[in-house]
């Protein structure tokens, strides 16, 4: 037999040697793969692992736990194991009232989610609602009574600083604001809560409501129905009386 011959046998013999052992590495390779799939398949069976409590908490007064709960199980089908807290995340925070929210898995069944609600300070255009940082939300039929602002577009946390540094003034009267306006031209003009109106013009209207404020209750003691009082001067101001829109002072 030639070496050639004899090195062919060999080699057949060791693939022979080989091939079982192959064939058993495949084989638990195949049942590791099916076990894993069979797994899966089990966390995910909502039959299985339900989430069995969804907990809010956070001072909330128009979002509604039931109503949160039910949007949060028809998007998020599948056991405890399948749902995914950023998605649940971005599901809330997409909500006009949540402006923030933070959500965790907590073991073995449980949804545990920290809501911050938006906080309605004043209702922007007739249309919408400003939070205290000035953001523009829509928070649908909001009954409470709220200042109306009125601004060009972009103008929203300009003209949410006005109202505030107003009503701090007027904080120790017995008037408040009722509907803000900035025009284009950034003027200001005011409806107080009394019905007056207030032109401020463009410059330093603080400084000009305050005039008002100390002017008020020599007015109130005149006993006529104020319509509008212009404070665009440098001193002094123009009070048009209601009962004779041409009498000024």
């Amino acid at each position: 037999m030639s070496d050639e011959q004899q090195m062919l046998i060999e080699s057949t013999e060791q693939a022979k040697s080989i091939w079982p052992g192959l064939m058993f590495f495949i084989a638990v390779l195949l049942s590791l793969g099916f076990g894993a799939y069979k797994t899966q398949q089990w966390l995910q069976d909502e039959q299985r692992l339900p989430v069995q409590k969804v907990v809010f908490s956070g001072q909330r007064q128009v979002l509604q736990d039931e109503v949160l709960e039910s949007l949060i199980r028809t998007q998020q089908t599948g056991s405890f194991f399948a749902l995914d807290v950023n998605e649940v995340h971005a599901l809330l925070e997409n909500l006009p009232w949540v402006y923030r929210a933070s959500v965790r898995k907590r073991w073995p069944n449980s949804l545990h989610v920290y809501l911050v609600e938006q906080t309605a300070v004043a209702v922007w255009n007739d249309d919408l609602l400003l939070n205290q940082y000035g953001d523009v939300f829509d928070g649908g039929n909001y009954s409470k009574p709220l200042p109306l602002l009125f601004g060009p577009g972009g103008s929203e946390k300009t003209t949410l600083s006005g109202l505030k540094a107003m009503q701090s003034l007027l904080g120790n009267t017995d008037v408040n604001v009722k509907q803000l306006f900035l025009s284009e031209r950034f003027a200001w003009r005011v409806e107080l809560n009394n019905e007056i109106q207030l032109n401020l013009g463009r410059k330093e209207f603080i400084a000009r409501l305050q005039r008002f404020v100390d002017v008020y209750p020599l007015l109130l003691e005149q006993n006529r129905a104020i319509n509008y009082i212009d404070l665009r001067y440098d001193t002094g101001l123009a009070v048009g009386w209601n009962e004779n829109p041409d009498d000024e002072r």
